[in-house]
């Protein structure tokens, strides 16, 4: 229904050409700016670690089986975990990121659900093309779709982090069958998303701006051995041996310039999208997750968002920023239970245990009642062939009541 009502559309001319007009006027002032700290700093500047070998976070198998599929024109990378015969549950990462930002809720929700966490097309080791027509909205979404189909099956839960969730709203919209649930984490709907960032710093309005320009972003994110990598991802402690292995693993995915332009490319695509139609409002019940402390989305624009959803929930982390469900996995993933209406993994347990209890009970009921027929058949038999001359008292006999 939602194809019919609804429509995805480009902003107007005159706002294309003023976020492409402002964009060579910013690139020649970071261009200016990247000039001056490079005269000052020639020898560290742009100097990169060597970053051959993958951390070992990267390729370990205790997360999951590393898999890819094979579309028409690209390969995806995944990971999955879970049961094949289990609900599927489709994780989709943000910028700059890929699979490994989801490794708190893999072993989590593999108990329920087959989790598969994906390196979105341009990300982590999936296929990198460079070129900006590779990445138009159109066939992103029919990639994420037929990737979906590819795995065996009709619909499923979809979890998406910032530009991961700008996919999941049109994706929900365009294909509301596919989608069961949808949970958008740090990034508000389409319409509103692009008019609400800062005006300054990484992930602002002028940011955006900025990335328009051909080239030049993929060579400023390289300065200083990606500074980019460490602001974004602040929340992790270099001192911490975990969270230092982690930042490795996001430098390595990002080490080289090439590694950039795809990521950027979304940048260069989805802020000229939107949604128009007589029935905008998506039918997919949806959960909007934000930390209060989020520098890029701020509050307003989530509960704003609502107004393009027929069912909703709204869930604000304490204490986190934009990656919510990295900085305190706990309670994001207690908020998805709930959302997802699956029992948690403590209470599940108990009743299992309770349900282990009940059959071996009834096991041994069955066995004892089995022993006490046979002993009264026995009983009874000796009494007919001694003709009565045996004399069983009937208080003799044996009787078994069970307690429901």
């Amino acid at each position: 229904m939602g194809k019919h009502d609804t429509s995805i559309t480009t902003i107007s001319t005159w706002d294309t050409l003023t976020i492409h007009f402002l964009s060579f006027f910013l690139a020649a002032w970071i261009s200016l700016k990247i000039f001056v700290k490079w005269i000052f700093s020639r020898n560290n500047y742009f100097r990169i670690q060597n970053r051959d070998n993958p951390p070992e976070c990267l390729v370990d198998n205790n997360l999951g089986q590393h898999k890819y599929v094979k579309l028409k024109k690209v390969k995806l990378h995944y990971v999955e975990a879970g049961g094949k015969n289990q609900p599927l549950m489709l994780y989709l990462h943000g910028f700059p990121d890929c699979w490994i930002s989801w490794r708190n809720q893999i072993s989590f929700f593999a108990e329920y659900f087959r989790v598969i966490t994906l390196d979105l097309k341009g990300f982590g080791d999936s296929d990198k093309p460079t070129r900006r027509k590779d990445y138009c909205l159109e066939t992103l979404l029919e990639e994420l779709k037929q990737f979906i189909l590819a795995l065996g099956v009709t619909n499923c839960t979809l979890v998406g982090h910032d530009v991961g969730a700008l996919l999941g709203w049109f994706l929900i919209k365009e294909n509301p069958n596919l989608i069961e649930k949808f949970v958008a984490i740090s990034c508000p709907h389409p319409n509103v998303y692009w008019n609400s960032l800062p005006s300054n710093g990484i992930h602002s309005s002028n940011w955006v701006k900025f990335v328009q320009c051909p080239g030049l972003p993929e060579i400023e994110t390289m300065k200083e051995d990606l500074k980019i990598i460490k602001d974004y991802h602040s929340y992790l402690n270099e001192k911490d041996v975990q969270d230092k292995q982690i930042l490795e693993a996001y430098k390595y995915m990002f080490s080289r310039k090439e590694d950039w332009s795809g990521p950027l490319n979304y940048f260069r695509i989805l802020p000229f999208h939107r949604m128009e139609g007589s029935d905008i409002e998506c039918e997919v019940p949806t959960l909007l997750v934000t930390g209060n402390k989020d520098h890029y989305i701020n509050l307003e624009s989530i509960v704003k968002s609502t107004d393009y959803c027929k069912k909703f929930f709204v869930k604000i982390i304490e204490n986190t920023g934009h990656y919510p469900h990295e900085e305190d996995p706990e309670n994001f993933n207690k908020v998805l239970i709930k959302f997802l209406k699956v029992k948690p993994p403590s209470h599940r347990n108990k009743l299992s245990e309770r349900s282990s209890s009940k059959r071996l009970m009834d096991k041994m009921f069955g066995a004892v009642s089995s022993t006490v027929k046979y002993g009264n058949s026995v009983l009874d038999s000796v009494n007919k062939r001694t003709n009565g001359v045996v004399s069983i008292p009937s208080s003799f006999g044996l009787h078994l009541h069970q307690n429901d």
